[in-house]
C-alpha cells in the first residue's frame, strides 16, 4: 500500500492558513485587499476582541454572482490571473486565490454579495456547515469572520495580547490608505471610528486624517519621473523624527512593502539632517512596471524583488537631500 496521499481538502486548507492567516490582521489586510482589487470605493472595517471574535469588511466594489461567490471558496479559484505570463504581470494585490478558502479553514465565514443584478448570495462556512441561500440586492461584498482560530487552539494561544493585536491592525489599515488615497477608508475598533479617509486622492489630507495635523504640517512633497519608475510622497522634516524604523513606509504599485536596500538608501540620504538614532517619517510610493517587479516572494506579499532596485536606490541618494536641502530641516 502506498505511504504517500493525497490529503484531504480541509487540512491542506488549514496548512495554507499557516502561511496566509498568521493573526487576526492578516484577515484584515487579505480582505480589504480583494476589496480594493474589486474597485472598490468606500471600504468600512470593523473588529472586535482585537479581531479574534469578529472582523467585518464591507465594500461597494462590483460583487459576485452567485457562481463566483462558491468558487470564491475553493483554493486557487482567482479572477486576478490565467496565464503564466499573467504572474509577470500582476497589477492586482491580490492574484493566489488562497484568501478566503484559508481564513475559513481556521473560522467561521459569512459572505454577503452582490453585483446589483438578478439576486445577491450569502453563504456561510463553518467547520461543521457550507450553506447557501439568497440576499438582499446591494451591489458590493460583505465579509464577516467569527471565532478565529477555534479548530487551531495552538495559534490562538500564541497570539499577542489585545494591545498589540490591535496595534497591527492598525498598522495594516494605515498602510493600506496611504496606498489607496482615492478609496474612502473608515476602521472601526469595538464599535468606535478610529478613523476615517475621505477619498479623495489627496495623500496629504490621509496622513492628516491617520498621524494629525502635526505631522501632516512637517512633511515636504517629492517627485520624480523617468521611464523605469516614478515616486511620489512625503518626506518629514527633523521636527518629526523617530526613535525607530517603524515611519518609514515604503508602497509599491499600491502595496505596502520591505525593501531594505531602499529603506537603507532612505536613511543614508537623510545622514546630514538627523542624528545618528533617530529615523526619518517616510511615505513614499513607488510605480513601477509590474513587469519589473516579482511579488511571488512571500505568502505575505511583503517583500518583492524588482529589477530597477539599484537605480531607485541611487535616485532616493540624491532626490532626498536635495528637497531637504532647500527646507530648514536640522536640529
Amino acid at each position: 500500500m502506498s505511504k504517500i496521499k493525497v490529503l484531504d481538502i480541509s487540512l491542506a486548507n488549514q496548512i495554507a492558513a499557516g502561511e496566509v492567516v498568521e493573526r487576526p490582521s492578516s484577515v484584515v489586510k487579505e480582505l480589504v485587499e480583494n476589496a480594493i482589487d474589486a474597485q472598490a470605493k468606500k471600504i468600512t472595517v470593523r473588529i472586535k476582541d482585537a479581531g479574534r471574535s469578529f472582523i467585518a469588511v464591507e465594500d461597494d466594489g462590483i460583487g459576485m454572482n452567485q457562481e463566483d461567490a462558491k468558487l470564491a471558496f475553493e483554493r486557487h479559484a482567482t479572477s486576478k490571473i490565467s496565464t503564466t505570463f499573467d504572474l509577470f504581470r500582476i497589477k492586482t494585490l491580490g492574484f493566489r486565490g488562497e484568501a478566503l478558502p484559508s481564513i475559513s479553514a481556521v473560522a467561521d465565514v459569512e459572505l454577503i454579495t452582490s453585483t446589483g443584478e438578478g439576486v445577491g448570495t450569502k453563504i456561510n462556512v463553518s467547520s461543521e456547515s457550507y450553506e447557501v441561500e439568497d440576499a438582499p440586492l446591494r451591489k458590493g461584498t460583505t465579509i464577516t469572520v467569527r471565532n478565529l482560530f477555534y479548530n487551531t487552539p495552538a495559534r490562538l494561544k500564541h497570539l499577542k495580547n489585545d494591545y498589540i493585536e490591535n496595534a497591527n491592525n492598525l498598522e495594516v489599515m494605515q498602510r493600506i490608505s496611504l496606498a489607496n488615497p482615492s478609496v474612502a477608508f473608515t476602521y472601526i475598533n469595538e464599535d468606535r471610528v478610529v478613523f476615517e479617509t475621505t477619498g479623495r486622492g489627496d495623500l496629504l489630507e490621509v496622513i492628516y486624517n491617520l498621524f494629525g495635523s502635526f505631522n501632516a504640517s512637517k512633511m515636504v512633497e517629492v517627485k520624480f519621473d523617468n521611464p523605469d519608475f516614478s515616486i511620489y510622497g512625503f518626506i518629514g522634516k527633523a521636527e518629526i523624527a523617530k526613535s525607530n524604523r517603524y515611519q518609514m513606509i515604503t508602497l509599491l504599485n499600491g502595496r505596502h512593502v520591505f525593501m531594505p536596500k531602499v529603506n537603507r538608501a532612505i536613511i543614508d540620504a537623510y545622514k546630514d539632517f538627523l542624528p545618528t538614532n533617530r529615523y526619518p517619517f517616510v511615505i513614499l510610493n513607488f510605480k513601477i512596471d509590474p513587469a519589473l517587479v516579482d511579488v511571488n516572494v512571500h505568502p505575505s506579499k511583503k517583500e518583492v524583488r524588482f529589477s530597477k532596485e539599484e537605480d531607485l536606490r541611487k535616485q532616493l541618494l540624491n532626490l532626498i537631500p536635495a528637497t531637504l536641502s532647500k527646507e530648514d530641516l536640522s536640529f
